[in-house]
């Protein structure tokens, strides 16, 4: 099963199999949501059946939540887990100070809320998503529908006064209709090429009536754990300063890759 992975689905699967070892038994563990998200739960899942690891995860969607019960995790929602010990997923970038753009899969609401309520967020990514400055993946913002037009224009405009390169907007598509998120909102892309100023950027974005919430997680990644084709890990901590290289081996696993989609 391994031979028929790619370097990046490698890079995503040695990330995810050493964050997990930040994950003690009886922790409270936030699931983020995507493709290098769905490592980490299944990795999860296998140290569940296998090595009996007691958990409880609070996932950050609904896909997340079905795929967590489906290897054997315990779900529950944030209201009842209350606090959690530590929140993994992925980003769709990152820089040096460990700031990140999330919401490419449409769930930044809950994931920005789940990782805000952890002692620690763990970031799970291949070297791809790294970038000296945010802005090159579009930022995600997720606006109510009623008066989604006039929150675009508002936010138009308002990038008219900020440090970026592009101020083209777009409403996310499902098909022929508006992508909607786990909560009923749509989410307006902003394609603007470099953030020069992205606590600015998210506070601003914040102020403007219709917004709910955008992809900018400004001090809130504490690790970011990258993966690399040919096994090697490195380990940032921004609170230690620290960086650790290690090296996974590449293990099959009939259960950890069985029937995973994404």
């Amino acid at each position: 099963m391994s031979g028929e992975l790619s370097p990046i689905d490698k890079a995503k699967f040695v990330a995810a199999k050493r964050a997990v070892e930040y994950v003690e038994d009886g922790m409270r563990v936030g699931m983020g949501t995507g493709s290098t998200a769905a490592w980490m739960v299944r990795c999860l899942g296998e140290m569940v059946r296998e090595e009996g690891l007691n958990i409880t995860a609070v996932p950050t969607s609904t896909r997340t939540a079905e795929l967590a019960r489906s290897v054997g995790i315990k779900v529950v929602s944030l209201d009842e887990a209350k606090w959690l010990d530590v929140t993994i997923d992925g980003a769709d970038e990152y820089d040096g100070n460990l700031n990140l753009i999330k919401g490419g899969g449409g769930a930044l609401l809950q994931e920005k809320i789940v990782a805000t309520a952890s002692d620690q967020m763990v970031v799970i990514a291949d070297i791809s998503k790294q970038v000296e400055t945010l802005g090159a993946f579009p930022l995600p913002v997720e606006v109510i529908p009623f008066g989604w037009q006039t929150s675009k224009a508002l936010i138009e405009e308002t990038l008219i006064g900020l440090d970026v390169l592009g101020r083209t907007t777009s409403l996310r598509m499902n098909g022929d209709a508006a992508f909607l998120t786990d909560e009923g909102n749509y989410i307006l892309d902003l394609h603007l090429h470099r953030i020069g100023n992205a606590r600015q950027m998210s506070l601003v974005l914040n102020q403007i009536p219709g917004v709910v919430e955008n992809g900018l997680f400004v001090d809130i990644c504490d690790v970011v754990v990258i993966g690399y084709g040919d096994g090697k890990v490195e380990v940032r901590d921004i609170n230690n300063g620290t960086v650790e290289e290690s090296r996974l081996d590449f293990v099959e696993s009939d259960n950890l890759f069985a029937d995973l989609e994404d």
